[in-house]
């Protein structure tokens, strides 16, 4: 492993580095040295613990070697090191989101996660009433896309943190599934790159649901929402890399691919603004 893996572009090409390295490995031993890692974004363990699960599910032993002191701080917090042989240590300070795998059944425990983990976290923007409602409604729909869309068997993979001195709050959910390129060709009959599928997706009106199944709201109103926080969401699928900051969107192909899809968002805690939805009268109209 390199000695940083941020909640970027290079923290995802390094973590799908040690996956393709990996990927045709069956009932081997497999030792990923962590010797050189000073610095492990806690929200990327939501990637890097689906590969590992996945390795682990083809009766792989995973066995992480030398992590430093400061890696294994945080990741015994979060629990994730809890997975592979390390205790956990207790989050005095209340900074993470808990690394946590959900069965694709388990709509109703990722719910309740969503609500303590996430959504009343007081570092989080104020939001109205019914804004928290859809932005709860689209986080579960990254869950819902995992079992509806990505036919994953392995399961539903989320993990976060939060950081006081930069106040940023960062959170990752990961699926195993086929992808979202796959998904919209199987579903839709639609062939397009990577890059240009995450980016299809991401659109209110684009769906592969069926029937009256609504769908492609989530993302769009959480694009939305970071683009008035000042935050970003990345979207990591195939080989295909979409970032939205700053209300402009970047792609990138990456040398490797992931089977299955990430998303992950970067919360402005700084951000004072209170926010609505647009439909909702301002307060100050009323009287």
């Amino acid at each position: 492993m390199p000695a940083e893996v941020g909640h970027d572009l290079a923290g995802f090409s390094a973590i799908l580095g040690v996956a393709s390295r990996t990927t045709n490995c069956f009932f081997e031993e497999i030792e990923i040295d962590m010797s050189k890692t000073i610095w492990f974004d806690a929200a990327m363990c939501a990637l890097f613990g689906s590969l590992l699960y996945k390795l682990r599910d083809a009766l792989n032993n995973v066995i992480l070697a030398d992590i430093q002191p400061s890696v294994r701080s945080i990741l015994s917090k979060n629990g994730f090191l809890s997975h592979y042989g390390e205790d956990r240590i207790p989050d005095r300070w209340g900074t993470t989101i808990q690394y946590h795998r959900f069965e694709t059944s388990d709509d109703r425990s990722f719910a309740e996660y969503i609500e303590r983990e996430l959504v009343h976290r007081p570092e989080m923007p104020s939001m109205s009433r019914h804004l928290t409602k859809k932005f709860r409604e689209s986080i579960f729909e990254i869950f819902s896309n995992a079992v509806l869309h990505s036919e994953t068997k392995l399961g539903v993979f989320s993990c976060g943190q939060f950081f006081p001195n930069k106040r940023t709050l960062n959170f990752t959910v990961a699926d195993l599934g086929i992808g979202i390129c796959e998904s919209i060709r199987k579903h839709t009959g639609r062939k397009m790159s990577p890059c240009r599928a995450i980016e299809w997706a991401t659109q209110g009106n684009n769906t592969t649901k069926k029937d009256s199944i609504p769908g492609g709201l989530g993302l769009k109103l959480l694009g939305e929402f970071i683009d008035l926080n000042r935050g970003s969401i990345q979207i990591v699928s195939d080989t295909g890399y979409w970032r939205r900051e700053n209300a402009r969107t970047f792609t990138e192909t990456l040398d490797d691919r992931f089977d299955g899809t990430v998303v992950s968002l970067k919360i402005d805690t700084a951000d004072e603004h209170s926010y609505r939805l647009s439909s909702e009268p301002d307060i100050a109209d009323i009287f």
